[in-house]
């Protein structure tokens, strides 16, 4: 039955990679017809068999057609062979750095009776696909991964030599499954994967994706910006013959496409079948783990000029975590004492470092090599290096803010020498009274940005705390840690120009009542840390925590939200006063 079902998958497949080669036919026939027109008209008149002057001028009057738009073929041909479609951004994995990997992928390939992927490379996300590369031998050479991973001066990835168009696709592994899943786990996974190489090895299926991927290529080049304008108008029509011919095969490739992933899919259900219904609940995991890694954890660091590099090893530490809280999670903890995957790598701690770097280019943004103001953290140095510095840093704008609005320090002579920053001045200015009264009451209500009712003065304080980061971003001309001078924030536009696929900012700009929850938040931090004895501390659900008796401070929040929404100070005073804080004393800014 599952013979079948992978015969079908095929055969569905090949029709309609036949239909897309027929759309190429004809529109070669189209190309060819005023030329078979001249040629007709051209041989009858000097036969005789078509007489008169006006055939003969139609003859010519053809024949000056006929070479217009063979010339306009020719180019067309030319840009649709030479225009290079996008790749994805990968950390390329030479086999004498994972000979146990690739043993393991051409194990499962010969199971499968399908070709050997002709290389294999990771991505900083949780996915696995095949791609054909076959296109980067022609054009100019380009940014590949492998000098990507050069530039970075990270040494035992790549081959040294430059290798030849591979005749089978790049198998690329999402690098979470390698440090999550078990060796056995990451097979069953890869299967259906690996089994798509069957019907990429078909001569028309192959000829089908290159056609399309030219005319996908074709209409990106045509649509470039920086062309003159007599090369915008040359491309015009180019562009436009690249579209119409897309649209044409647009429902034929996806049902193609279809087929193949449906043939890959009955093919592999004979290998693993039931290990891989456990794989794929540890897919579903590691990306939980992964995108609650990437945004709480890594995205703070990156916005700092630190990218961790070890981003890899953090997810297994925040699914264990996972585990451990989660008691629909607690069989998972068990699997660990089984061999992991990244045991098939020679080296894990140098891909985890590539993959990472590659993963804070495509989440936010950087360059290509560490420097001075986009260093690599360790996850030990952590709290200092990045939690710390994020909370002195953000207290520091805080305080600039409310010297902006005019705001003296409270009681300058209750604490002697006490002329520094201090918690109290922000809690005395968010806090709302009533008028001739010195007792607290709900705040003046005031609808900011977010429809979240807040107070006139956190309104006030929130308008300044957003002009003051925009200052901070124009003056740096930059994103933390990356992008060059004048460049908005995001991806690393290098990516775009290399014609692979960037992804997206993790998370949308912050709220008004975010940001000022974030600066409150940071500088009682500040004040705990300072006078209490707290410190700051990685917690790898939530990112950064602070740290009181050792203990994580989980009820920090809403104390603060109160403060801010509600102008009601009374909750975090009490919570300050239980750990023993001094709001009255300054705090250490940088």
């Amino acid at each position: 039955m599952t013979g079948m079902g992978v015969e079908a998958g095929a055969q569905a497949a090949r029709s309609r990679a036949l239909a897309v080669l027929r759309i190429r036919g004809r529109a070669l026939a189209v190309a060819l017809l005023p030329a078979a027109v001249a040629v007709v008209l051209l041989v009858g008149g000097s036969t005789g068999h078509i007489r008169g002057r006006n055939w003969g001028i139609a003859g010519w009057v053809v024949t000056a057609v006929a070479a217009v738009v063979l010339l306009s073929a020719a180019g067309i041909a030319l840009v649709v062979a030479r225009a290079r479609p996008a790749v994805s951004p990968t950390v390329p994995i030479a086999e004498a750095a994972a000979p146990d990997l690739y043993r393991m992928v051409r194990d499962l390939a010969d199971r499968l009776d399908v070709p050997a992927p002709s290389a294999i490379a990771l991505t900083p996300d949780c996915d696995s696909w095949l791609e054909d590369r076959t296109h980067r031998a022609h054009g100019p050479p380009s940014r590949s991964g492998e000098e990507i991973s050069a530039a970075r001066g990270i040494r035992g990835l790549s081959s040294p030599r430059p290798h030849r168009a591979p005749t089978a696709p790049v198998l690329v592994i999402g690098s979470p499954f390698l440090w999550w899943m078990r060796v056995g786990e990451l097979r069953a996974v890869l299967a259906p994967v690996v089994a798509g190489t069957g019907p990429s090895a078909h001569p028309d299926i192959a000829a089908a994706r290159r056609f399309v991927r030219g005319l996908d290529a074709a209409v990106a080049v045509t649509s470039a910006a920086e062309h003159g304008a007599l090369a915008r108008w040359a491309l015009a029509g180019v562009g436009w013959v690249a579209r119409l011919l897309l649209r044409s095969c647009r429902g034929h490739a996806a049902e193609m496409e279809r087929g193949v992933a449906a043939a890959a899919a009955e093919r592999a259900q004979a290998v693993d079948y039931g290990l891989r219904i456990v794989a794929q609940e540890q897919v579903g995991l590691a990306y939980a783990g992964w995108d609650r890694l990437l945004t709480r954890v890594a995205l703070p660091a990156w916005r700092m000029g630190r990218w961790p590099s070890r981003l890899d090893a953090g997810v297994v530490a925040a699914l264990t975590e996972l585990s451990r809280r989660d008691r629909l999670a607690e069989g998972f903890a068990s699997r660990l004492g089984e061999r992991p995957a990244c045991d098939l790598l020679e080296e894990p701690g140098l891909v985890d470092e590539a993959a990472s770097l590659l993963a804070a280019r495509l989440f936010h943004g950087g360059p290509t090599e560490p420097g001075p103001e986009w260093a690599p953290v360790a996850w030990q140095e952590y709290p200092e290096e990045v939690v710390d510095r994020k909370w002195r840093t953000d207290a520091a704008r805080l305080q600039r803010v409310l010297d902006a609005l005019g705001v003296h320090q409270p009681l300058p002579s209750a604490v002697p020498g006490a002329n520094g920053p201090t918690l109290e001045r922000v809690l005395q200015y968010l806090t709302v009274r009533a008028p001739g009264t010195e007792h607290d009451v709900p705040a003046a209500a005031a609808p900011d940005d977010d429809g979240v009712v807040a107070s006139v003065r956190a309104a006030a304080l929130v308008a300044g705390l957003s002009a003051a980061m925009e200052r901070e971003e124009a003056a740096a001309g930059r994103t933390p840690g990356g992008g060059e001078t004048g460049q908005p924030p995001g991806p690393d536009p290098a990516l775009w120009d290399e014609a692979v696929l960037p992804l997206f900012p993790l998370q949308p700009p912050r709220t008004g009542r975010e940001l000022l929850v974030d600066h409150v938040t940071a500088m009682v931090c500040c004040a705990a840390t300072d006078t209490a004895g707290a410190a700051p501390g990685l917690d790898w659900l939530d990112g950064p925590s602070l740290l009181v008796r050792g203990q994580r401070a989980a009820d920090l929040g809403p104390r603060v939200l109160t403060l801010v929404e509600e102008g009601d100070p009374a909750p975090l005073r009490t919570w300050l006063q239980d750990l023993g804080v001094r709001p009255e004393k300054p705090v250490r800014l940088v």
